[in-house]
Protein backbone atom coordinates (compact mmCIF):
# COMPACT_ATOMS: atom_id res chain seq x y z
CA UNK A 1 0.00 0.00 0.00
CA UNK A 2 1.33 3.75 -0.84
CA UNK A 3 1.58 5.83 1.97
CA UNK A 4 -0.66 8.04 2.84
CA UNK A 5 -0.24 11.79 2.74
CA UNK A 6 -1.04 14.56 5.48
CA UNK A 7 -1.39 18.47 4.64
CA UNK A 8 -1.49 20.83 7.64
CA UNK A 9 -3.31 24.51 7.77
CA UNK A 10 -3.78 26.04 10.42
CA UNK A 11 -5.67 29.74 11.13
CA UNK A 12 -6.09 31.30 14.53
CA UNK A 13 -6.97 34.97 13.38
CA UNK A 14 -8.20 37.33 16.22
CA UNK A 15 -9.23 40.34 14.35
CA UNK A 16 -10.74 41.64 11.71
CA UNK A 17 -13.14 39.53 9.97
CA UNK A 18 -12.05 37.52 7.00
CA UNK A 19 -13.38 35.02 4.45
CA UNK A 20 -10.73 31.54 3.53
CA UNK A 21 -11.17 30.04 0.44
CA UNK A 22 -11.89 26.10 1.00
CA UNK A 23 -12.83 24.29 -2.03
CA UNK A 24 -16.29 24.84 -3.01
CA UNK A 25 -17.65 26.91 -0.39
CA UNK A 26 -16.32 30.10 1.73
CA UNK A 27 -15.70 29.55 5.28
CA UNK A 28 -15.98 32.84 7.36
CA UNK A 29 -12.81 32.67 10.17
CA UNK A 30 -13.02 34.81 13.28
CA UNK A 31 -11.68 35.20 16.92
CA UNK A 32 -15.16 34.04 17.46
CA UNK A 33 -14.93 31.29 14.40
CA UNK A 34 -10.72 29.36 14.86
CA UNK A 35 -10.23 26.37 12.55
CA UNK A 36 -7.86 23.52 11.72
CA UNK A 37 -7.47 22.92 8.16
CA UNK A 38 -6.01 19.74 7.25
CA UNK A 39 -5.58 17.53 3.84
CA UNK A 40 -4.92 13.76 4.28
CA UNK A 41 -4.79 11.29 1.86
CA UNK A 42 -5.29 7.44 2.08
CA UNK A 43 -6.00 4.04 0.85
CA UNK A 44 -7.74 0.51 0.73
CA UNK A 45 -6.60 -2.41 -1.47
CA UNK A 46 -9.07 -5.23 -2.01
CA UNK A 47 -9.21 -8.17 -4.69
CA UNK A 48 -9.91 -7.40 -8.18
CA UNK A 49 -13.99 -10.18 -8.49
CA UNK A 50 -14.24 -9.06 -11.81
CA UNK A 51 -12.39 -9.94 -15.06
CA UNK A 52 -12.71 -8.91 -18.72
CA UNK A 53 -10.82 -11.03 -20.57
CA UNK A 54 -9.42 -10.17 -24.08
CA UNK A 55 -9.46 -13.52 -26.66
CA UNK A 56 -9.40 -13.33 -30.63
CA UNK A 57 -8.06 -14.82 -33.90
CA UNK A 58 -6.25 -14.49 -37.14
CA UNK A 59 -6.95 -17.09 -39.75
CA UNK A 60 -5.81 -16.93 -43.40
CA UNK A 61 -6.41 -17.61 -46.68
CA UNK A 62 -5.35 -18.10 -50.37
CA UNK A 63 -7.81 -15.73 -51.34
CA UNK A 64 -10.63 -13.71 -50.17
CA UNK A 65 -13.13 -16.44 -49.89
CA UNK A 66 -11.16 -19.07 -47.96
CA UNK A 67 -9.72 -16.60 -45.69
CA UNK A 68 -13.84 -15.73 -44.85
CA UNK A 69 -14.54 -19.54 -44.75
CA UNK A 70 -11.92 -19.82 -41.79
CA UNK A 71 -12.08 -17.18 -40.10
CA UNK A 72 -16.05 -17.87 -40.09
CA UNK A 73 -15.23 -21.29 -38.74
CA UNK A 74 -13.15 -20.12 -36.27
CA UNK A 75 -14.99 -17.65 -34.59
CA UNK A 76 -18.49 -19.58 -34.24
CA UNK A 77 -15.68 -22.47 -33.01
CA UNK A 78 -14.92 -20.02 -30.40
CA UNK A 79 -18.42 -18.79 -29.26
CA UNK A 80 -20.21 -22.06 -29.63
CA UNK A 81 -17.77 -23.26 -26.79
CA UNK A 82 -17.95 -20.65 -24.82
CA UNK A 83 -21.97 -20.68 -24.84
CA UNK A 84 -21.56 -24.62 -24.27
CA UNK A 85 -19.46 -23.86 -21.23
CA UNK A 86 -22.22 -21.75 -20.00
CA UNK A 87 -21.05 -18.18 -20.72
CA UNK A 88 -24.41 -16.09 -21.14
CA UNK A 89 -24.43 -14.36 -24.18
CA UNK A 90 -24.70 -11.10 -22.94
CA UNK A 91 -21.43 -11.44 -21.08
CA UNK A 92 -19.50 -11.37 -25.00
CA UNK A 93 -18.94 -8.42 -26.47
CA UNK A 94 -17.50 -7.87 -30.26
CA UNK A 95 -14.54 -5.49 -30.07
CA UNK A 96 -13.45 -5.95 -34.09
CA UNK A 97 -13.37 -7.74 -36.95
CA UNK A 98 -11.45 -7.42 -40.16
CA UNK A 99 -11.05 -9.14 -43.69
CA UNK A 100 -8.02 -8.09 -45.85
CA UNK A 101 -5.43 -8.63 -48.44
CA UNK A 102 -1.95 -9.38 -46.73
CA UNK A 103 0.11 -6.68 -47.75
CA UNK A 104 3.82 -8.14 -49.10
CA UNK A 105 6.28 -6.82 -46.73
CA UNK A 106 4.26 -9.01 -43.86
CA UNK A 107 5.07 -12.05 -45.92
CA UNK A 108 8.57 -11.45 -46.66
CA UNK A 109 9.91 -13.66 -43.35
CA UNK A 110 7.71 -16.37 -44.71
CA UNK A 111 8.53 -19.07 -46.80
CA UNK A 112 6.98 -19.61 -50.07
CA UNK A 113 5.17 -22.12 -49.66
CA UNK A 114 3.12 -20.12 -46.28
CA UNK A 115 2.99 -16.94 -48.29
CA UNK A 116 0.89 -18.94 -51.23
CA UNK A 117 -1.30 -19.94 -48.28
CA UNK A 118 -1.76 -16.55 -46.64
CA UNK A 119 -2.62 -14.20 -49.24
CA UNK A 120 -5.45 -12.94 -47.08
CA UNK A 121 -6.76 -13.04 -43.63
CA UNK A 122 -9.46 -12.69 -41.22
CA UNK A 123 -9.07 -11.37 -37.63
CA UNK A 124 -11.49 -10.84 -34.74
CA UNK A 125 -11.76 -10.24 -31.15
CA UNK A 126 -14.39 -10.33 -28.16
CA UNK A 127 -14.00 -9.09 -24.59
CA UNK A 128 -15.49 -11.78 -22.39
CA UNK A 129 -17.11 -10.36 -18.60
CA UNK A 130 -16.73 -12.77 -15.72
CA UNK A 131 -15.98 -13.28 -12.34
CA UNK A 132 -12.59 -13.14 -11.39
CA UNK A 133 -12.09 -16.54 -10.54
CA UNK A 134 -13.26 -17.74 -13.89
CA UNK A 135 -10.85 -16.02 -15.90
CA UNK A 136 -8.53 -18.80 -16.48
CA UNK A 137 -11.52 -21.04 -17.29
CA UNK A 138 -12.72 -18.45 -20.05
CA UNK A 139 -9.32 -18.19 -21.32
CA UNK A 140 -8.50 -21.89 -21.75
CA UNK A 141 -11.56 -22.61 -23.46
CA UNK A 142 -11.17 -20.43 -25.78
CA UNK A 143 -8.04 -20.62 -27.05
CA UNK A 144 -8.75 -24.82 -27.37
CA UNK A 145 -11.61 -23.57 -29.62
CA UNK A 146 -9.19 -21.57 -31.86
CA UNK A 147 -8.65 -18.19 -30.39
CA UNK A 148 -5.15 -17.64 -31.69
CA UNK A 149 -4.74 -14.41 -30.51
CA UNK A 150 -6.00 -14.10 -26.81
CA UNK A 151 -4.60 -13.15 -22.96
CA UNK A 152 -5.29 -9.64 -22.02
CA UNK A 153 -7.30 -9.14 -18.71
CA UNK A 154 -8.88 -6.17 -17.21
CA UNK A 155 -9.08 -6.52 -13.59
CA UNK A 156 -12.11 -4.56 -11.77
CA UNK A 157 -14.62 -4.72 -9.21
CA UNK A 158 -18.40 -5.33 -9.00
CA UNK A 159 -18.71 -2.39 -6.53
CA UNK A 160 -16.34 0.38 -7.10
CA UNK A 161 -18.41 2.86 -4.69
CA UNK A 162 -17.54 0.37 -1.36
CA UNK A 163 -13.86 0.66 -1.12
CA UNK A 164 -13.66 4.42 -2.49
CA UNK A 165 -16.06 4.83 0.54
CA UNK A 166 -14.05 3.55 2.65
CA UNK A 167 -10.55 4.78 1.17
CA UNK A 168 -12.19 8.61 1.97
CA UNK A 169 -13.29 7.31 5.67
CA UNK A 170 -9.76 6.47 6.37
CA UNK A 171 -8.77 9.88 5.12
CA UNK A 172 -10.99 11.62 7.12
CA UNK A 173 -10.24 9.52 10.09
CA UNK A 174 -6.80 10.63 9.87
CA UNK A 175 -7.37 13.99 9.60
CA UNK A 176 -8.61 14.37 12.40
CA UNK A 177 -6.02 12.25 14.37
CA UNK A 178 -3.39 15.33 13.20
CA UNK A 179 -5.74 17.75 13.68
CA UNK A 180 -6.27 16.84 17.36
CA UNK A 181 -2.88 16.50 18.01
CA UNK A 182 -2.25 20.00 16.72
CA UNK A 183 -5.38 21.12 18.73
CA UNK A 184 -3.06 19.05 21.91
CA UNK A 185 0.26 21.21 21.27
CA UNK A 186 -1.56 24.39 20.77
CA UNK A 187 -3.22 24.15 24.30
CA UNK A 188 -6.97 23.97 22.59
CA UNK A 189 -9.42 21.44 21.56
CA UNK A 190 -10.34 20.26 18.53
CA UNK A 191 -14.45 21.03 18.01
CA UNK A 192 -16.99 19.89 15.38
CA UNK A 193 -16.51 19.25 12.18
CA UNK A 194 -17.58 21.77 9.80
CA UNK A 195 -16.21 21.04 6.36
CA UNK A 196 -15.23 18.66 3.97
CA UNK A 197 -14.25 17.59 0.53
CA UNK A 198 -13.03 14.41 -0.87
CA UNK A 199 -11.06 14.21 -4.18
CA UNK A 200 -10.66 10.84 -6.27
CA UNK A 201 -7.33 9.79 -7.28
CA UNK A 202 -6.96 8.75 -11.04
CA UNK A 203 -6.49 4.96 -11.08
CA UNK A 204 -3.29 3.44 -12.75
CA UNK A 205 -3.42 2.48 -15.72
CA UNK A 206 -2.37 -1.25 -15.84
CA UNK A 207 -1.10 -2.47 -19.16
CA UNK A 208 -2.70 -5.31 -20.80
CA UNK A 209 -0.60 -8.42 -21.49
CA UNK A 210 -1.43 -9.84 -25.32
CA UNK A 211 -0.88 -13.34 -25.29
CA UNK A 212 -0.17 -15.46 -28.37
CA UNK A 213 -1.70 -18.82 -28.23
CA UNK A 214 -1.63 -21.75 -30.44
CA UNK A 215 -4.81 -22.12 -32.64
CA UNK A 216 -5.14 -25.35 -31.66
CA UNK A 217 -4.05 -27.80 -28.40
CA UNK A 218 -2.58 -31.33 -29.11
CA UNK A 219 -4.30 -34.27 -26.97
CA UNK A 220 -3.70 -34.58 -24.20
CA UNK A 221 -5.30 -30.71 -23.54
CA UNK A 222 -3.35 -29.33 -20.96
CA UNK A 223 -4.78 -27.50 -17.83
CA UNK A 224 -5.92 -23.97 -17.80
CA UNK A 225 -3.31 -21.42 -17.07
CA UNK A 226 -2.18 -20.26 -13.95
CA UNK A 227 -3.98 -17.36 -13.20
CA UNK A 228 -4.56 -15.20 -10.15
CA UNK A 229 -6.72 -12.35 -9.84
CA UNK A 230 -5.02 -8.35 -9.31
CA UNK A 231 -5.38 -6.10 -6.06
CA UNK A 232 -6.88 -3.01 -6.80
CA UNK A 233 -5.88 0.06 -4.79
CA UNK A 234 -8.66 2.93 -4.11
CA UNK A 235 -7.07 6.21 -2.56
CA UNK A 236 -9.01 9.31 -1.37
CA UNK A 237 -7.72 13.00 -0.58
CA UNK A 238 -10.10 14.81 2.03
CA UNK A 239 -10.03 18.19 2.89
CA UNK A 240 -11.30 18.98 6.63
CA UNK A 241 -11.61 21.97 8.34
CA UNK A 242 -12.45 21.29 12.17
CA UNK A 243 -13.54 24.21 14.74
CA UNK A 244 -11.48 25.29 17.55
CA UNK A 245 -12.81 25.24 21.10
Amino acid sequence: MRMAGVGLGLVLLAGTMCAAQMPGQNITVSKENRTIAITATDSVIVMADVATVHIGFVAYGVDHDSAYAAGSATSNAVIGALKAAGVPADAIESENQNLAEVQPYQLNQLPDADKAKRKWELSQNWTVRTNADDAARVLDIAVKAGANQSGGIDWSLKDENGPQAQAAGKALQRARTVAESMASGLGVKLGVLIFASNETQAEPIRPVMAAMAPARMAAPAPPPLAINPRRIEKTATVYAVFAIE
